[in-house]
């Protein structure tokens, strides 16, 4: 591996840092002020590097998206911290958000509408239909609707309870509190008060209650790391910044205005455009500079942002489509199984009538005595008054009348038993001891009783990336520095007592994951640049612990004399190579948006 390429790539450490604050950052000189000092690493040091890293392409094209003029008429006018004057001429919507699925007057209706989407729903309904009219009638009239009463009640009642749940669930997030700019103080505010304008300010592990451009943070150079565990799934921390223009002012002592002309909301999460005026100065703001809704502030003391889009307008809620209408595979193999059922029923209904209408024309003379046809009393005057409405007509009744008797083909109490089966499998399930979070306090929830049964019937899952299917846990085993592979097999397991470690502040930093060394690629690192081949080991870890971007967060632990050093950052690959680089001497202990300090071998480095 040519160590020249990955220290090239060191100036690709921030890319979102103006180039003044670099030149500033990394300074044309070095010094040393002792062991246990930092000694300041400049670009010189490392000297001439001609090979070059990566395509400036995409990074054009990048800039060119930023600064591509947005139209009035695609627009979105946003006055920082007037809320008033930003909701004058189009008021936006509030910070409410709403997920259930029915209402008070739409619940009947729609719930009916859903049940009915069962085949075998509609087979009642016209079966109890059919049993209402006199000539039909075979069984009671009251006793044909009770059945399908009970199942269409017992699976609203199912449909309410849920729904019921999503409409607390929404009242408890609406209720969440936040601090909003009021008249230069920040004042604890609902978020379903919350208007696009405000200013909010957001501290430590807190959630994002809307969609906000970032100002200003607690890191002088405006760095903010936030988790987006509840949009995409990642638990990586990600990285955002404050423009330089907003970082250095304090909405308490002095008012904060401006304008931001941003993009109409849409679904793109990954995605942003605007422009922001502020004191005269007009700024490009892309997806660096937005911390969308749902989000978790991580590793950051607090961090300051103008609202832009609330409540159903945030990426988060155009992104939910609401509470689908869900369906398992037994219920729709279920569907199928009534089709077919209903057709053979239809096939032996007609193998009735055809008989009935033979015996008919057999029998025609014979109905005055029939009593199922005649109506009058041989003890009195004939009347020929009986029963008969045609031959072709007592066909179709007794087409209708077959399928009234033989019904039972679909059994009904079927549905019945499925629901109660459904919310007793819903409890059992909420209250598995085993699947409690005590981190957490947290229950298994059961969200949606209509697909139980289909846990566990999983049969294609389509996989982009690792962690999905896998454990998503990387570990470095072995590596290859220019030509020579590190790779001996006699690597050891390093436990806390022998792993690597460095003292700061009288405690004991170690890495949080312990890493397989192998012996020789870990005396050419200890052996520092007096080697050929330490001098490319060397280089070859400092582009692991540099060239990244892994923020380290120490954590305690029940010794108070030792603190692990666990490495947070946007890709597993990335924690495995940089954990490596720790268990080889070259410790990453701290990282800004403008500095980065490294422990080689003992000495500090920034």
């Amino acid at each position: 591996m040519d160590s020249k390429t990955p220290v090239e790539n060191l100036y690709s450490i921030e890319p979102a840092l103006s180039s003044s604050s670099r030149r500033s950052n990394f300074s044309a000189h070095s010094k040393s002020v002792g062991r246990s000092s930092i000694r300041e690493v400049s670009f010189s040091d490392l000297g001439p590097k001609p090979v070059k890293y990566g395509s400036r392409g995409a990074e054009s094209e990048t800039y060119n998206m930023s600064q591509k003029e947005i139209n009035d008429e695609d627009a979105r006018l946003v006055q920082i911290n007037d809320p008033v004057k930003t909701n004058e001429r189009f008021e936006f919507a509030g910070n409410s958000i709403r997920t259930g699925k029915y209402s008070v007057l739409t619940f009947l209706p729609r719930n009916l509408f859903e049940q009915f989407h069962r085949v075998a729903y509609i087979y009642f309904l016209v079966i109890a239909v059919l049993n209402q009219l006199p000539q039909l009638a075979v069984f009671g009239r009251f006793a044909s609707i009770l059945p399908l009463a009970i199942v269409l009640l017992v699976t609203a009642v199912k449909d309410a309870y849920e729904d019921y749940r999503r409409h607390r669930a929404d009242k408890i997030e609406n209720n969440r509190l936040a601090s909003v700019l009021v008249n230069h103080e920040f004042q604890q505010k609902k978020w379903k008060d919350i208007q696009v304008g405000e200013i909010i300010k957001i501290h430590a592990n807190e959630t994002i209650p809307c969609d906000i451009v970032l100002l200003s943070t607690c890191d002088p150079t405006g760095v903010a790391y936030v988790q987006t565990i509840n949009l995409d799934g990642e638990s990586n921390l990600k990285t955002r910044y404050a423009k330089q223009e907003t970082l250095l002012k304090i909405p308490e002592k002095e008012n904060v205005s401006g304008l931001i002309k941003c993009e109409k909301p849409n679904r793109n999460i990954y995605g942003f455009q605007a422009n922001m005026e502020v004191d005269g100065k007009r700024v490009s703001l892309g997806p660096s500079n937005i911390i969308l809704r749902g989000c978790e502030l991580k590793n950051t003391t607090w961090a300051i942002g103008v609202a832009v889009y609330a409540g159903r307008e945030t990426k988060a809620m155009l992104n939910n489509s609401g509470a689908p209408s869900k369906r398992s595979r037994l219920e729709t193999h279920m569907n199928l199984e009534i089709i077919f059922l209903s057709l053979f029923l239809t096939a032996l209904c007609t193998v009735v009538s055809v008989c009935a209408a033979v015996w008919l024309r057999r029998h025609r003379d014979e109905l005055d005595y029939l009593p199922f046809y005649r109506r009058k009393d041989f003890y009195e005057e004939e009347e020929d008054n009986y029963n008969y409405y045609g031959w072709g007509l007592e066909i179709v009744f007794t087409f209708l009348m077959s399928v009234i008797v033989f019904q039972i083909m679909i059994p009904i109490s079927l549905y019945i038993s499925m629901e109660l089966v459904r919310v007793g499998q819903a409890y059992f399930m909420i209250r598995d001891t085993q699947m409690y979070d005590e981190p957490s306090d947290s229950r298994f929830q059961c969200r949606a009783l209509n697909i139980n049964e289909d846990l566990g019937q999983i049969k294609y899952v389509f996989s982009d990336k690792t962690g999905t299917l896998t454990e998503n846990k990387m570990e470095f085993q072995c590596a290859s520095v220019w030509g020579v592979d590190y790779n001996s097999g006699k690597g050891s397991s390093q436990d806390q007592k022998d792993g690597y470690f460095v003292e700061v502040d009288g405690k004991i930093l170690r890495p949080k994951m312990v890493v397989k060394t192998d012996p020789e690629l870990l005396q050419f690192a200890r052996s520092g640049k007096d080697t050929k081949e330490g001098s490319h080991v060397h280089d070859f870890f400092l582009a692991l612990a540099a060239c990244n971007t892994i923020v380290p967060l120490i954590v305690d632990t029940p010794d108070p004399t030792l603190k692990l050093i666990d490495y947070q950052g946007e890709s597993p690959d990335e924690q495995a190579l940089v954990y490596a680089a720790a268990a080889y001497g070259y410790m990453l202990i701290e990282r800004t948006s403008g500095h980065i300090v490294i422990d080689i071998q003992g000495e500090r480095q920034r």
